[in-house]
């Protein structure tokens, strides 16, 4: 039997020992890749599930590898991909905001105490309620709260808990995170909502921080800021490449007849599903039992892989839970009994500013180094400027250091005021003597292009694919031009010399040539590429896009002294997607002379190219888009070709949306929408009628 041509789903080669060659591509007809495709999609499912889920992986990653670049290949010769194919976890578009979207049921809040005699006080009255119970304890983890949604066993879309009734859409940065099955196993409802965690693994947030510090990135202060910081990233693609993880807890509702009658149930049911659990979880008789649970739990929290920060104890029977019901806030059938803070005194022996990738200055206080819950601290956060007023905290002041499971810990109080005052924050950069600017807060260097703290972030940013999409300008690539001095600005990367870059450690000739071409074949970029590029504060490729077509070309910019920058930001303010605020950022850009100085080093290597400018004309302005499903040109161009036109793009269907583009495989969750909320459906064809309409040639050239 060749590949292609198995006929049962046990029979799945891929799931044993992967042949190490493949038939080529070109000689497989369509029905033997359809097959071949399938079982391809199945296999790795369940080798991602053994990886996340069980930890117990069957074959190598080299193994999983080819599986994964085989199905690519078949999906991009015979157009086989699907919703639910593993290769859909690399990400998608970037979006300029996150929708918010409401949630199929209330996530609601648990109420929550560090002391005995409240967790005692909430089973007098489940007792006093509904009689005797058994709970469920769980670890209560320090991650973020999510609902995820699965029709017909395929993953459908995610939302954050938001405010209870409604969070953001973060459907296409969920999809990234491979211990989330796309499609699950068994007989799961035909509609299903679970609520889950997403967290950061504590070895995977050591190793992820260290390699932010070892690129000039600012770390993440704890595993939860890494977490939530990730999922709220507008590019799918940057949350693919960080190492997220996510447990399942609670099911938020299930098709009629099919929600599980315990928690315990909901939890089997959970790993049967393929939907991972974690593994601290137990089934208890009474509350003395869980509190016996929450102790030992405390006690073995640093040996955990994940961040918890106390227990969670839940009435197991589902009709218990109904009947003591909720209030407006918050569930009556469960509490948190929380781990007390970890904190010690010691005294701060000096303050110093680091200034991040971002131009945001740091103030961390240095200290004499004491244990903390086991952990030996010495510097501890201070926030920002507001929170040193706050603490009226300086060098030589006794202060209590709050660990509470951070990495990083923070001075929670002074406990001994031994300074005269409190500590000056600096008015200018300590790296670069640029002035400080306050925005609210937080206080930032103005240094921008010249500031060089700033400076791998900005090279990063200008050779990533919001910028010039320059191959080869990763994190450990530029660290080593900048620590060798051969970059100290932007235009350096047009000086650099094979022979330079090929004596660097990890260099070649051939490596060398590949940059130096890449970077030579971005020597004349369109006028919107180069704006994002830059890296101006709140200046996504969109916006750039917006202010290129007002503009047109590098000349319209006022690039020197004599330039009227309050007209310059007045007319910025007519352009869409730009208020009063983004206007200020970009006028304080170009403002900036230390900015002017090295845009015109820059443009001395670089040309811009002109763009077309609106004159006016906004054909699809205040009508929005919705797609799904499959269309004969990518979503990412069909959406950039309505944002040419002044039309908006949005990922989830709302009574503001004008059409519902529905192409092949469309899901079922946006027709639905489009339906309730009167929304117009159009076919693909349809969409073209409606862009032709409006003088707009599709598909786009």
């Amino acid at each position: 039997m060749t590949e292609g041509e198995l006929e049962s789903e046990t029979d799945n080669p891929y799931l044993r020992a992967p042949p190490t060659e493949f038939t080529p591509v070109e000689e497989l007809s369509r029905e033997a890749a359809e097959e071949q495709a399938r079982l391809l999609r199945e296999a790795l499912h369940e080798h991602d599930r053994r990886y996340y889920v069980e930890a117990d992986p069957v074959i190598a990653d080299r193994t999983y590898d080819a599986l994964f670049t085989r199905l690519e290949s078949l999906e991009a010769e015979f157009d086989l991909a699907t919703p639910d194919s593993p290769t859909q976890r690399v990400g998608g578009e970037p979006v300029d905001e996150l929708d918010t979207v409401p949630h199929v049921a209330p996530m609601l809040s648990i109420d929550q105490s560090v002391e005995e005699h409240e967790v005692r006080e909430f089973d007098r009255r489940v007792h006093e309620a509904v009689g005797d119970v058994a709970y469920v304890c769980e670890p209560k983890f320090d991650g973020l709260s999510v609902e995820v949604v699965y029709e017909d066993g395929v993953f459908e879309r995610a939302a954050t808990r938001g405010d209870g009734e409604k969070g953001d859409d973060v459907t296409a940065q969920v999809r990234t995170i491979r211990a989330v099955p796309l499609r699950l196993r068994g007989d799961p409802p035909r509609e299903l909502a679970v609520r889950g965690e997403v967290y950061m693994p504590r070895d995977a947030f050591t190793r992820y921080n260290r390699e932010r510090v070892e690129s000039g990135d600012e770390p993440f202060a704890n595993p939860r800021n890494a977490a939530a910081g990730t999922l709220r990233q507008l590019d799918p693609s940057v949350v693919a490449d960080r190492p997220l993880a996510c447990f399942f807890y609670d099911v938020m509702a299930a098709s009629d007849g099919e929600e599980p009658e315990t928690q315990t149930e909901s939890l089997d049911r959970f790993a049967a599903w393929g939907l991972p659990v974690a593994d601290r979880v137990e089934r208890v008789d009474d509350i003395d039992a869980a509190i016996a649970y929450r102790n030992r739990l405390r006690d073995d929290r640093d040996d955990l892989d994940y961040e918890v920060d106390g227990t969670v104890i839940k009435v197991d029977a589902r009709a218990a839970r109904k009947e003591l019901g909720s209030t407006s806030r918050a569930v009556r059938w469960a509490f948190a009994y929380k781990f007390p803070a970890r904190t010690e005194v010691t005294t701060v022996e000096d303050v110093v500013v680091q200034v991040g990738r971002t131009g945001r200055l740091t103030p961390v206080a240095l200290l004499d180094p004491v244990d903390v819950g086991g952990v030996t601290v010495s510097r501890a956060t201070l926030h920002n400027p507001d929170e040193i007023e706050s603490l009226g905290v300086d060098v030589g002041d006794r202060v209590r250091v709050k660990r509470a499971g951070d990495v990083i810990p923070h001075v929670d109080e002074v406990v001994e005021k031994r300074s005269e005052g409190v500590f000056a924050f600096p008015d200018t950069c300590p790296v670069c003597d640029s002035p400080v600017e306050r925005d609210g807060p937080l206080a930032f260097c103005t240094g921008g292009l010249a500031c060089e703290a700033q400076l791998e972030r900005t090279i990063q940013h200008y050779g990533s694919r919001k910028g010039l999409d320059v191959e080869g300008l990763g994190g450990e690539r530029v660290s080593q031009l900048v620590d060798a001095r051969l970059v100290t600005g932007l235009a350096d990367l047009y000086r650099l010399s094979v022979e330079e870059l090929a004596a660097l450690e990890g260099w070649g000739q051939r490596s060398a040539e590949k940059l130096l071409a890449e970077i030579d074949g971005s020597r004349a970029p369109p006028l919107d590429d180069f704006l994002s590029a830059l890296g101006v504060p709140e200046v996504g490729q969109s916006t750039a896009r917006n202010i290129a077509r007002e503009f047109g070309s590098i000349d319209a910019l006022p690039l020197d002294d004599e330039g009227d920058f309050d007209a310059f930001e007045e007319r910025l303010q007519t352009v869409p997607d730009v208020g009063p605020t983004v206007a200020h950022h970009v006028r304080e850009f170009f403002e900036n002379p230390e900015n002017r100085a090295a845009l015109h080093d820059l443009l001395g290597e670089v040309d811009p190219q002109d763009v077309e400018t609106d004159d006016g004309e906004t054909p699809l302005e205040g009508l929005t888009f919705v797609f799904t499903g499959s269309l004969s040109v990518t979503r990412g161009e069909a959406s950039d070709l309505v944002e040419r036109h002044a039309g908006r793009v949005t990922s989830s269907v709302s009574s503001n949306t004008s059409y519902l583009v529905v192409g092949d495989s469309p899901g079922q969750t946006k027709r639905d929408d489009a339906e309730t909320n009167e929304v117009p459906e159009l076919s693909e064809a349809e969409f073209e009628t409606v862009l032709r309409e409006h003088g707009i040639d599709y598909p786009p050239a």
